[in-house]
């Protein structure tokens, strides 16, 4: 895998270019992160993702958040931003250094944590040599304390000791194979003072000798529906300990699909930090020749002579062996194979398969939040409205899309649920919040219906947008501040009277009220029906905000009085906020007005005064 595939964690990586020439230059480096994202200096640069103001500020919050960051600066500029953030290297996101004129690429930070092979790719780019300073890299070409992927350092405590008389000159011994070691230049000898051990096994780590655990064991298991999930992970450490074999030699956790939704499974897989994987029950039986314990009571209930066995033998392949036969615990079972070489999980059967409900927010990249930018990463298909799939700009890149026109939502919600029951991980595309007149509630109405099992065994999950009510109210001020509802106005799934009657009662009971699809080209009575209706119930100059194009180019904001407001003045892009009887106007500087609804702290400050008196 490249260091453009490991850093950065979940989360998107990004440029920041303080000139339009660092970000010309960022576009250029694009090919080594093609998911990147562009921080830009407002008013220097454009076409940014994100534009900032304050560079500190925004260097330091995508710190925080865990991004890697390809500073186009000089290093002492990202270094004096970051200074006051910086406290245990372990954890520390990548940040690479990059002059503005590609001349130099320095790794300032979690060099190996990814900073120092992505220097490496930003550096081959640009067709230079980056300026790797760490010690162990510059020596012996490898990072002892990173070992690829497949390995596993097992005494990371050790590390520092080891690392100072290394470079002090002592040799090592190296007792196992590893051609990532062997091809390094670490001076080896039979006579070494320091030792590293390649090993399954737990080992003899300390100070003087390194255990690395290559992941060659295929732990399979099988438990009863709604296994215990303590009781299960007690067997496979019990287990281990008993076989004396080492958690972090792990490759992985495989079972039968069945079970793709079993939690005791899923949470063992995340204790070991390994990825989880599923078979058939077809390629399972295969294996049942290599069984040391075929049951045919298990191949009459799942069609396959053993899960755990079968599991781990299939997982490591057909040179692999069963090192630790079936155990068993009440309600559990587990099995242990060895491969010959490292053994690429995820490479492997079909994993769980996942949905993620995503809500973008309005538009402008900077209403997007973490969690759905993370998702959006993490997803191998998008599913959605096209313009929706598009706003998402480079987090889009080397995805799979299904693109869709409005008007199909169920087919979208389908094609979405099949995928991920497919074993893909899937981001189905909303604007706004997913759960707000979007998607999530048609993703749980097809569950409910029960038209496939395998959806049932999918990870969903729901993350919250921007809605275009909660954007629309901060643009005009606060007009949300006390209670409110929402109505949509397309009678295309609910009929108008039932409509009307919300209308009618968030008329009288004076909520300020969020129109969504107010109009359209073929329905514009409903809106004037609406404010037909509010006329009875507040006065005629209430504060209406028309919002539309909320964070896309060509937003509008306008403030109007209840009395004139008509559908020519709105469309489907636009959310129309009525104020309740309440809701005041406040002069902004520049002119226009603010819109707020109060929740009475005038009449509580009043009456503490007169009390006071």
């Amino acid at each position: 895998m490249s260091a453009a595939g490991k850093v950065g964690g979940e989360l998107a990586p990004v440029f920041v270019a303080l000139t339009q020439a660092g970000a010309d230059l960022a576009a250029d480096l694009r090919a080594v992160l093609p998911n990147a994202l562009l921080y830009g200096k407002a008013g220097r640069v454009t076409g940014a993702d994100l534009r900032f103001e304050d560079f500190s500020a925004t260097l330091q919050a995508a710190f925080l958040e865990g991004r890697a960051i390809i500073g186009i600066a000089a290093a002492g500029t990202l270094i004096r931003a970051l200074g006051p953030l910086l406290a245990d290297k372990r954890v520390e996101p990548p940040v690479v250094a990059v002059a503005e004129d590609g001349a130099a690429v320095v790794p300032l930070l979690g060099g190996h944590r990814g900073a120092n092979d992505l220097a490496r790719e930003l550096a081959a780019a640009l067709e230079i040599e980056a300026a790797v300073t760490t010690a162990g890299d510059r020596r012996f070409g490898l990072a002892l304390d990173a070992p690829p992927a497949g390995w596993r350092l097992g005494n990371p405590e050790d590390y520092k000791e080891f690392a100072a008389a290394l470079l002090s000159g002592e040799k090592v011994t190296l007792h196992g194979e590893a051609d990532w070691l062997a091809q390094s230049d670490l001076a080896f000898g039979q006579d070494g003072a320091l030792s590293i051990q390649i090993t399954e096994e737990l080992g003899a780590p300390g100070p003087l000798c390194l255990v690395y655990h290559p992941a060659v064991l295929a732990l399979g298991v099988g438990c009863e529906r709604d296994c215990d999930p303590a009781e299960l992970a007690d067997l496979v450490e019990t287990t281990l300990g008993q076989a004396g074999l080492s958690r972090q030699a792990v490759a992985g956790v495989f079972s039968i699909d069945v079970k793709a939704d079993e939690k005791a499974v899923l949470d063992l897989a995340a204790s070991l930090a390994v990825p989880v994987r599923f078979f058939d029950a077809a390629t399972l039986e295969a294996e049942a020749p290599r069984l040391a314990n075929p049951s045919d009571l298990v191949f009459r209930e799942v069609g396959c002579h053993g899960v755990a066995e079968g599991a781990a033998l299939a997982a490591a392949g057909p040179q692999g062996s069963l090192v630790v036969a079936k155990t068993k615990s009440r309600r559990a079972t587990c099995a242990l194979a060895l491969a010959p070489s490292v053994i690429d999980a995820v490479s492997l059967g079909r994993a769980q398969g996942s949905l993620a409900v995503v809500g973008t927010g309005p538009g402008d990249p900077v209403w997007r939040t973490p969690e759905v930018e993370a998702a959006v990463l993490s997803a191998t298909d998008l599913v959605g409205y096209g313009l929706y799939i598009d706003l998402l700009g480079p987090l889009a890149a080397g995805k799979t899309r299904h693109g869709y026109e409005l008007g199909e939502e169920e087919q979208r919600v389908r094609v979405a649920l099949d995928l991920a029951a497919d074993g893909k991980d899937v981001a189905l595309v909303c604007s706004g919040d997913p759960g707000i007149y979007a998607m999530a509630t048609l993703v749980f109405e097809l569950l409910d219906r029960g038209e496939n099992d395998l959806w049932r065994r999918i990870d969903i999950k729901v993350t919250p947008g921007v809605s275009a009510l909660q954007a629309a109210a901060a643009r005009a001020g606060a007009p949300l501040g006390h209670d409110f509802c929402t109505i949509s106005l397309s009678d295309l799934l609910t009929p108008w009277p039932a409509i009307e009657q919300r209308i009618e009662a968030a008329a009288a009971g004076d909520f300020v009220i969020a129109f969504y699809n107010p109009v359209s080209k073929r329905r514009t009575r409903q809106l004037a029906a609406a404010v037909e209706i509010l006329k009875q119930h507040r006065p005629a100059a209430t504060p209406v905000v028309l919002a539309r194009n909320l964070g896309r180019p060509g937003e509008t904001v306008k403030l109007v009085d209840l009395a004139a407001l008509k559908p020519d003045m709105v469309d489907m892009l636009t959310v129309v906020l009525v104020g309740s009887s309440e809701t005041q106007r406040v002069s902004r500087g520049g002119g226009g007005h603010w819109v707020y609804t109060p929740r009475g702290y005038s009449a509580k400050a009043k009456k503490k005064s007169e009390d006071a008196a």
